[in-house]
């Protein structure tokens, strides 16, 4: 299958290109500059010249694929509206591309749900007030499974983990050392989902492959990680003291953070696993942290 993935370059990207060409696909990666274009070429992929905010760029390179995987997106927390918006440009476009063909569309969503004690499921919709900036976008891609497109999503844990990891964890610990503390709110307890980057590349191929038009797919290789662990691991392997802020004190420690910080949102992935037959076998995010990697700086 030839398919023309967003993000290619990235950290979850770039091992989704891995999982692809290893599965004997054929990828064309977008790329916006020519480090990026060489990077492509290097992992054995073609290069499609474009960005995220040329939706006439990403309309061309769907066109010409056999499917999508749209993992790109502006991370700039500072910027988060106008993020979303180009995001939304970016699936209508390719959306539009693909519209009456039934080739797959997979998109990456973030997990937020509204489900108090329990954990979120497949089943269960986003929270349109939830915490993650991709969440607003799932039911745009979803609902291109209603004009002939073999759309579904993949909701990605707030941790997606392992080497060249740069986000949420990778910000804690740059607080932890700023702060001269490793810190969690209240008692700790609260948790993330977490997977492991080659993990949930394995399941975008998996969804490329079968997923029938409307289906969320779950990348969560771990239901709930409480935080109180990985600030005693960042306190470690830092250090450092490791306290506790109550939700008062939460925003001036961890700034724009502190939503997340305090956040329990558990999801399973269990209809995922019986579905597809996805089954997560790296390194939990325990385990990665403390192999001391994360921890070198930059």
């Amino acid at each position: 299958m030839r398919v023309f993935v967003t993000g290619a370059t990235g950290f979850i990207g770039s091992a989704v290109v891995a999982e692809l060409t290893k599965a004997g696909h054929q990828v064309v990666g977008l790329a916006r500059s020519d480090a990026a274009a060489a990077r492509l070429a290097d992992a054995g992929a073609d290069v499609h010249r474009g960005s995220l905010d040329d939706p006439d760029s990403l309309a061309k390179g769907a066109a010409k694929a056999d499917g999508v995987i749209h993992l790109a997106y502006n991370h700039d927390f500072s910027q988060i509206p106008a993020a979303a918006e180009t995001d939304r440009h970016a699936i209508d476009a390719m959306g539009a591309a693909l519209a009456g063909s039934g080739r797959p569309f997979i998109v990456a969503c973030g997990m937020t749900f509204s489900t108090p004690g329990r954990a979120g499921t497949e089943e269960d919709a986003a929270d349109p007030n939830g915490r993650h900036p991709r969440t607003p976008n799932e039911g745009l891609a979803l609902a291109w499974a209603l004009r002939g497109v073999r759309a579904s999503v993949v909701r990605l844990a707030p941790s997606v983990h392992g080497n060249g990891d740069r986000g949420l964890v990778p910000i804690l610990i740059d607080i932890a050392r700023n702060k001269g503390a490793s810190a969690y709110v209240g008692d700790g307890s609260n948790r993330w989902p977490a997977v492991h980057r080659l993990d949930v590349a394995s399941l975008f191929r998996l969804a490329l492959e079968s997923a029938p038009a409307g289906t969320r797919l779950h990348g969560a290789g771990e239901e709930g990680v409480p935080i109180r662990e990985v600030a005693d691991v960042i306190g470690r392997k830092l250090n450092l003291p490791v306290i506790s802020k109550t939700p008062e004190e939460a925003a001036e420690h961890f700034g724009w953070m502190a939503h997340f910080i305090a956040a329990d949102m558990p999801a399973s992935s269990a209809i995922t696993r019986e579905r597809f037959g996805w089954r997560p076998t790296h390194v939990s995010l325990i385990s990665d942290l403390g192999n001391g990697t994360y921890f070198k700086k930059k």
